[in-house]
């Protein structure tokens, strides 16, 4: 008997339904083998860190770590000269083609500087052994890590970095002068010991940016790796960009000399730039000699010529010729207009790897000039003002060798659409070559062949890392660090967009609680501190939403002079549309925030009393008490209120009913959300003391408060401490939650 196209098709339907069935019934074998993810799983998250990748793109070297690196850090000894806390891990190298990773050392070590030489025979860095770092290098040809025996008492510091010299057989880095030590820690036990201290405000410097700036001075050396002999190269001083030629005859260098105690930006410092001449053994010259003014210089990848710019145009010079009169590259150049010409302003964004074209920005588009100073064109038109807050986030990462192609790394504003593209200068189009909704970061790119190395997450769980050619067609991931967590309940992530109060669109990034279901209303917990829009692995609201919670990181429009505004009008909407949506139970809402966050939360209840409960950790409440209450960190308090994160705008005295209205304890009163105070002991940055009169005063007043100190902490509190105060952190965070989120009945008839 024939079957009928009725038969054959209703059969293929069954089949379908059944292996639908199949699928949903594994998914859901899978989901109830899953464990939760726990406080002991973010600690257990591995990362490679420090990465570096070898000239030739053959070999990337890193460090794997993992969250137990942060505990044990002494937060007391901040700007304690002789104290050395490098973060232990696991250093290795990875060969990119086969993925085979080889440890350096048999357990973890602390290493920093992590650098190759050109030949990619030898990765040099510095150990911490004790309380001192030392010199060494992974020579890859015996698999051993071996030691210069330095010829010199002077102390290695890691202020300059280490750059390897192209003979492969010496190395430049920074050492502390003689007497350094005793000089420093003379000042420091002053501030610290006593037992008198006297601040003098006729002095040049506060007390504690005296140290600062003795910590910040050093001496260049050049330290042979075979024989282990140091050489003086300068002089000490507080120096940066320190490099050298691709030749090793020059040593150039900036040099910036604090001379007071500034409270404006741009002032109490001189600058100055020049060369250290390698060949005639004892010359110093300066290519920008002491001024009260920064000049930023660019140097080509040889090291031979620089550029910099001088009222919007681009200036190029030699070092052979630092004497001469320099060449304006771009002026007239740009536009016959007139009018145009003036309105012109570049800035530099890369020399070509040739030293033969320069690549330039200004507000109108990308530019490319050749440095004989000819053919300056503009090869990328950027969008006009009105589409620009729409179109997409470009960011020059490479420059192709043959110079035709920019390589871009890419973002969409309005999804998650992310990843890198190449840009054809010829056509000037661009092309995607690797987009899509994952999550890409650290761009590596070798000097000498077409490898790339990168960062990649699918934007909910950790980042592994990858290597290509720059096609981008044939991505290879070269690390598996964290593959239990598939075996662990995990948050998905959403884009969510909503207008604040004055109508403007705002983005937030909404993580669902596991095992969602759409039919019901969840508790929602806010962490708060500017502006998110990419998602990525965020081990706390990964672990709100294993409590059965939303997680929401909402964005906000801080408005100059009216923080407090911004943060009520931005969290408030975000909350209300998912309100709004069924998903959110408005009675079961909490918010926290750590430093700016957690300045935040305290200020956004004052203002309202939609929170079940709320939690500071290492916030302000009081931000006139803080302008001197970080001592550690000079003036940064006052920079901070008066032109920086706490966007005040103003000094106290020329806007004190600002500084009132973005002070939460002046509006304890009006505090009705139980409030959860967490602070360090140890905390340089925001001093517990300063949250501390927000406990006081909600006291005083009968309300719902709880303040925890940690005696070891830092910035950050308990998850700045040791293993168990991390743990205890954690719990009274998730135990504060579900005590107001779901309050027993007696508490209730209480209310």
């Amino acid at each position: 008997m024939t079957s009928s196209p009725y038969f054959h098709s209703k059969s293929l339907t069954m089949k379908k339904l059944s292996l639908l069935l199949s699928l949903v019934v594994l998914s859901f074998a899978l989901q109830a083998q899953q464990t939760p993810f726990t406080v002991e799983d973010i600690i257990k998250v591995q990362s490679l860190g420090s990465q570096t990748l070898s000239p030739d793109g053959s070999h990337l070297a890193g460090i794997i770590s993992d969250g137990s690196a942060r505990f044990g850090t002494d937060h007391f000894r901040f700007r304690d000269p002789s104290y050395i806390n490098l973060r232990a891990g696991i250093p290795v190298i990875i060969d990119t083609e086969s993925g085979a990773e080889t440890r350096m050392f048999e357990g973890k070590a602390r290493v920093t500087g992590m650098t190759w030489t050109k030949d990619g025979s030898k990765l040099v860095f510095m150990e911490q052994q004790g309380d001192k770092l030392v010199l060494a290098y992974y020579d890859t040809g015996s698999g051993k890590v071996r030691y210069p025996k330095i010829k010199d008492e002077r102390i290695l510091a890691t202020n300059a970095g280490i750059t390897v010299m192209n003979n492969q057989d010496a190395v430049v880095v920074a050492v502390r002068a003689k007497g350094w030590m005793e000089k420093a820690m003379a000042e420091y036990k002053e501030a610290t010991e006593g037992p008198i201290v006297v601040y003098d405000g006729s002095k040049d410097f506060l007390k504690w940016d005296q140290i600062a700036v003795t910590a910040s001075h050093y001496e260049v050396v050049k330290v042979d790796l075979k024989s282990g002999q140091m050489t003086n190269l300068l002089p000490e001083s507080t120096y940066s960009g320190v490099s050298l030629s691709d030749n090793d005859q020059y040593l150039r260098f900036s040099e910036n000399q604090r001379m007071e105690t500034s409270y404006t930006r741009n002032s109490g410092t001189k600058y100055q730039v020049g060369f250290f001449n390698l060949t005639d053994g004892d010359s110093i010259e300066y290519i920008y000699p002491k001024n009260k003014r920064r000049r930023n210089y660019r140097w080509s990848d040889d090291g031979m010529h620089y550029a910099w710019i001088d009222s919007g145009n681009v200036m190029l010079q030699s070092i052979a010729d630092y004497q001469g009169e320099p060449t304006n590259l771009t002026k007239g150049k740009a536009f016959e207009d007139e009018d145009e010409k003036k309105a012109v302003k570049f800035s530099i964004a890369r020399w070509h790897s040739t030293g033969e074209k320069i690549l330039l920005s200004s507000k109108k588009g990308w530019w490319t000039i050749n440095t004989d100073g000819s053919d300056l064109q503009m090869v990328y038109e950027l969008p006009e003002e009105e589409e620009r807050e729409k179109a997409p986030n470009r960011s020059v990462v490479d420059w192709s060798e043959d110079g035709n192609y920019l390589y871009v790394s890419y973002s969409e504003k309005d999804q998650w659409n992310r990843g890198i593209q190449r840009y054809n200068i010829s056509s000037q189009q661009f092309e995607d070559l690797m987009t899509s909704s994952d999550l890409y970061s650290g761009w590596r790119f070798a000097e000498n062949s077409d490898k790339v190395v990168f960062s990649m997450s699918d934007g909910d769980r950790p980042n592994d890392v990858y290597v290509s050619d720059m096609s981008f067609g044939n991505k290879k991931q070269l690390t598996n660090y964290n593959p239990w967590v598939a075996d662990k309940k995990w948050t998905k992530t959403e884009l969510i967009k909503y207008r604040d109060a004055d109508g403007k669109e705002l983005n937030g990034i909404l993580y669902y609680p596991v095992d969602y279901d759409p039919n019901k209303k969840y508790p929602l917990v806010l962490e708060v501190y500017e502006t998110f829009f990419n998602n990525g692995y965020r081990s706390s609201m990964n672990l709100i939403a294993n409590q059965g919670y939303f997680g929401l990181r909402p964005s906000v429009d801080l408005e100059q002079g009216y923080p407090g505004e911004a943060w009520l009008k931005g969290v408030t909407s975000a909350i209300n549309m998912l309100v709004d949506k069924g998903m959110v139970d408005n009675d079961k809402v909490g918010l926290h925030g750590t430093s700016y966050g957690g300045y935040a939360a305290s200020l956004i209840i004052t203002q309202t009393d939609r929170f079940a409960a709320a939690i500071n950790i290492s916030g302000k409440v009081n931000i006139i008490s803080f302008l001197g209450d970080s001592p550690k960190i000079g003036t940064r308090n006052y920079a901070a209120a008066e032109v920086g994160q706490d966007r005040i705008g103003g000094q106290f005295w020329d806007e004190p009913l600002k500084y009132f209205q973005t002070t939460a304890v002046l509006y304890a009163d009006r505090i009705k959300t139980p409030h959860l105070l967490l602070t360090g002991e140890g905390d340089w940055n925001v001093p517990g003391t300063n949250t501390r009169e927000l406990y006081y005063a909600m006291r005083r007043l009968g309300k719902d408060v709880t303040w925890v100190n940690y005696m070891k902490g830092g910035h950050g509190a308990g998850w700045a401490s040791n293993e168990s105060d991390y743990h205890d952190q954690w719990k009274r965070m998730l135990d504060f939650y579900d005590k107001h989120f779901f309050p027993k009945e007696d508490e209730e008839s209480e209310d």
